[in-house]
């Protein structure tokens, strides 16, 4: 871009994702799905207007480990500890399923011998599809009238467990996926990552403890807990080869106990995240997302793609449901309440084309795939939950929605 040229980009995409947005909005959709088409009109696929360019890329890059960090802070350590082993079986299953289910769908596609590459590429687009829309599921659930009922409380656990999960597992693909790391090395550094974590977790926390005890909701907090987050982004990535979303991620992790302060930087961060850089995030992946490249074996691709991204969450965490004493029904809106995918999803496609997993050609069917498991939640969730269901059992508390997504 010429000088100055930035400054019309950011411009026509906070517009451009703001009006999408509340059109998609106002007919019950994800206001990402205004986003993403957003960037669609405006990129190649469009009107042509914008184009990929440094500043883009750096600030769709701020984006994302914003969210991630978001999403971390937002984690209900209670709510997954009142859960536990019924959200674990269904978080773990939820995972394994759609990366097998999905990742097999690209082998059989695109890849002819069962090499180490191959493997990896193909876990890498199971893995896309391994994480939950926690904000959709939400969403979706508070607008029922579900999300206080016991099966709202272990799917929204699932979720996040599953979130965690995908996480750790794109770390690991991630640092397979260079061939010129052994995979010892990999695993080596993962766990150090981790112990990282452990150690440089317990003190900040602490050391947060004793600076919100008479400043909590002070701007200070919102802006240290923020210089935290980008720390272990770049630590993860630098000294680890972690993905920096994972970094990001359990930097909001290790403050979401902070019982004063968490709502205040959550807060602070989503309002900052979500008005300018985010955004650009969610509109960048509609910029890649190249429609005139798509061909027959691409369009089928995604179809099949499709079918398999939603019955294996239904089928997986509707099975985990069932042997953890859910009825038929109560399993049946389990799994269908896991199908919905989002911010996660589209982060971890983005980092998949990064590091070079993900072929730019099957990219948009990747989008669009995210894009119809997103829409057809709702849809699916208001066939098989009764809003007149008076006998359900509730708790008597309800787990914090901090960052409802809005762009």
């Amino acid at each position: 871009m010429e000088s100055y040229q930035f400054l019309l980009a950011l411009a026509l995409i906070l517009i451009f994702t703001k009006v999408f947005g509340l059109m998609t909005a106002k007919v019950h959709l994800p206001q990402v799905v205004g986003a993403l088409i957003a960037g669609i009109i405006l990129g190649p696929s469009g009107i042509g207007l914008l184009t990929e360019s440094d500043f883009l890329l750096k600030t769709s890059e701020i984006g994302v480990i914003m969210l991630m960090f978001i999403a971390g802070i937002d984690t209900d350590i209670n709510e997954l500890k009142r859960t536990g082993p019924a959200a674990c079986l269904i978080a773990v299953l939820g995972v394994a399923v759609p990366i097998i289910g999905c990742g097999g769908t690209y082998f059989l596609f695109f890849e002819r011998t069962a090499d180490f590459n191959s493997i990896i590429k193909a876990i890498f687009v199971g893995v896309v599809f391994a994480a939950t829309s926690v904000s959709i599921t939400v969403e979706t659930l508070n607008e029922m009238g579900k999300l206080k009922t016991p099966v709202g409380a272990t799917l929204l656990s699932a979720a996040i467990i599953d979130d965690i999960i995908g996480i750790v597992v794109l770390s690991v693909v991630s640092g397979l996926g260079d061939s010129d790391i052994k995979p010892g090395i990999v695993v080596l550094k993962i766990l150090g990552f981790f112990v990282f974590t452990l150690v440089v977790g317990f003190l900040v926390y602490k050391l947060f403890k004793r600076i919100t005890i008479n400043h909590e909701k002070s701007r200070r907090v919102a802006v240290w807990a923020l210089a935290f987050c980008f720390i272990m982004s770049y630590c993860a990535e630098k000294l680890f080869g972690v993905a920096d979303i994972t970094g990001a991620y359990f930097a909001g992790v290790i403050l979401c106990n902070l019982t004063g302060s968490r709502k205040y930087v959550a807060k602070k961060v989503t309002a900052a995240s979500y008005l300018v850089f985010s955004p650009v995030f969610f509109a960048g992946i509609g910029l890649k997302t190249n429609l005139s490249g798509l061909n027959g074996s691409i369009i089928l691709f995604a179809l099949v793609l499709a079918v398999m991204a939603v019955m294996t969450k239904i089928l997986g965490c509707g099975a985990a449901a069932k042997v953890c004493g859910m009825s038929n029904r109560e399993s049946l809106t389990v799994g269908i309440g896991m199908v919905a995918r989002g911010e996660v999803a589209l982060m971890v496609a983005q980092k998949g084309i990064d590091t070079g997993n993900i072929s730019a050609d099957i990219f948009p069917a990747i989008v669009l795939c995210v894009v119809v498991a997103a829409l057809i939640t709702p849809v699916l969730l208001k066939l098989v939950i009764s809003k007149g269901d008076k006998n359900t059992p509730k708790y008597n508390d309800e787990p914090d929605n901090l960052t409802k997504v809005t762009v």
